[in-house]
């Protein structure tokens, strides 16, 4: 039997209506996939019910009421707005027990001189242990909330410990006024590699430091090691600050490079690994020369960073040539402050240290018959530069880097201060022990070592400027702590005061525990 043409005409409509709204129910009945998910991995039917735009709403309410105990909330809200508000850290290590061995890691910090409750450990598996509790969930909204806290809260404490481990808890920069080591801080590439990683406990041993140093800086803390003529507070508080030292990214990456400790005040040529020349050297002055403050015991004024005039700054360059015979353009606060005083005294004093007087940039012929005692550092028109010789305070060379406090490592005639166990007696360059001995290991034998060598030895010297065959990177440091080749730990007295700076820092930094109970309780 045939349809007629009216009933064709009838019977299409019905099929196209009949199949939109078998597609309608269709699309009505399938749940998003993250529901299907939640609701196999929990078997609690409230999951059903699972939108993501639902989720999406709840996760920003959450993030807002958590802000303020958020660490890296800025980072989180810019993630998860780009990535659809997935809660990829619940989905991807909460059903395998990722998350709650990452709280075993984080019970561990004391390891490293750190507090749990920097990572909020303990909210952390209480909220793991909530969101697991059979029949604890029983409407869609209180899903919503439980996992958006949870999640948030694995981020950043995920995120928190990472950065900790791998950058350090104190940005040097923010607390020292003379620090200029380039030091890496933790940016968004680093953070984004808690959501890359697939397995979190390689993940949490892979951000551990490796450095033998750390290594053996943990060892004697977990002993409760004491060194000679310390207290064990204070050895223990050594011992926090230079393991933090040891975690920010400040560390040289060359295969040969120079190193100066400030405390320790020694001079290292550091080849592949090994020290291939050391030597002693002279530091600027510092406000804590005689100890008088140390970790165990220190006053108030020493808690914010307050350098002397003199001290030393830290930094990285790289040493591009030196001055052999160095002419020395004596700096104005010098001159002010020694100079002109020891002038009037002595008017012939300029004559006897090899110093030329310049005025207007004119060098002045008879210095001696200024009247020096009505110069003052308010009406002084005059420059001084001391000429090459056995008197030159630089010595008879100079080792140059490009830097904003301007100073150098140099040679200098005054030899008696390598004597001495407390060398901080500069005026903030780094006098050496052994210049020659420096400059033959970053020039080595040949030609331009030669010529070094010679012009050094010449009792007529002219100044004369040699480029390094191959630029050398230098490292001014600061470290208080630390094992020496024959596996003996070595400490040193805190002569520029930055140790008590740093662990005051990280008090506050360290222990926030009642800050994060109030707010265990508080949730």
């Amino acid at each position: 039997m045939t349809l007629s043409t009216p009933a064709k005409k009838i019977a299409v409509p019905l099929l196209i209506i009949c199949s939109l709204f078998l597609t309608l129910q269709s699309c009505k009945k399938k749940r998003p996939e993250i529901a299907t998910f939640f609701f196999k991995k929990t078997h609690n039917k409230v999951f059903r019910d699972f939108t993501p735009e639902g989720f999406a709403v709840s996760f920003k309410q959450e993030l807002d009421n958590q802000k303020p105990d958020l660490k890296y909330a800025d980072f989180i809200k810019d993630y998860y707005s780009k990535n659809g508000y997935t809660p990829e850290l619940v989905m991807k290590h909460l059903f395998n027990n990722d998350l709650l061995t990452a709280t075993d890691y984080f019970m561990k910090a004391d390891e490293h001189g750190l507090d749990a409750n920097m990572f909020q450990a303990d909210k952390l598996h209480m909220l793991i242990d909530e969101f697991n509790k059979k029949g604890g969930i029983k409407k869609i909204d209180d899903a919503y909330r439980q996992l958006a806290r949870l999640e948030i809260t694995a981020a950043n404490s995920l995120i928190a410990y990472s950065n900790a481990l791998q950058y350090g808890v104190v940005n040097p920069k923010a607390i020292y006024r003379r620090y200029f080591l380039a030091t890496k801080q933790p940016d968004s590439t680093s953070m984004l590699q808690i959501y890359r990683t697939a397995d979190m406990r390689a993940y949490l041993d892979s951000v551990q430091p490796k450095d033998p140093q750390y290594l053996a800086l943990q060892k004697a803390l977990a002993a409760k090691y004491i060194a000679n003529g310390r207290s064990g507070e204070e050895s223990m508080r050594m011992l926090l600050v230079n393991l933090e030292r040891l975690r920010w990214r400040n560390k040289p990456y060359e295969d040969k490079y120079v190193i100066v400790n400030i405390p320790d005040f020694m001079l290292n040529v550091i080849d592949s690994g090994k020290s291939v020349l050391k030597m002693k050297v002279c530091v600027g002055q510092g406000r804590n020369m005689d100890n008088a403050n140390t970790l165990a015991a220190y006053n108030d004024t020493c808690k914010v960073d307050k350098p002397n005039d003199h001290e030393t700054p830290l930094l990285n360059s790289i040493i591009n040539y030196v001055e052999v015979n160095p002419i020395w353009n004596i700096p104005e606060s010098i001159a002010s402050k020694e100079i002109l005083k020891e002038a009037a005294d002595d008017p012939y004093y300029l004559d006897n240290k090899g110093i030329n007087v310049y005025k207007d940039g004119k060098l002045v012929s008879n210095p001696e018959d200024i009247d020096w005692t009505k110069i003052t550092k308010e009406n002084s028109p005059y420059e001084f530069k001391q000429r090459p010789g056995e008197t030159n305070s630089l010595g008879k060379i100079k080792f140059l880097f490009k830097n904003r406090s301007n100073v150098y490592l140099h040679d200098t005639p005054v030899k008696s201060a390598f004597a001495l166990k407390m060398r901080a007696v500069s005026h903030g360059c780094v006098r050496l022990g052994d210049p020659k001995g420096l400059a033959f290991k970053l020039f080595g034998p040949g030609e331009k070592f030669d010529e070094i060598s010679k012009d050094m030895d010449d009792d007529n010297p002219d100044p004369s400027d040699i480029t390094l065959p191959k630029k050398t990177p230098v490292y001014i440091t600061y470290i208080t702590c630390w094992q020496d080749e024959a596996g003996q730990l070595q400490f040193r007295n805190d002569v520029y005061g930055q140790d008590i700076v740093l662990w005051e820092k990280l008090q506050k930094v360290v222990h926030p525990a009642d800050k994060n109970a109030a707010m265990i309780s508080k949730n």
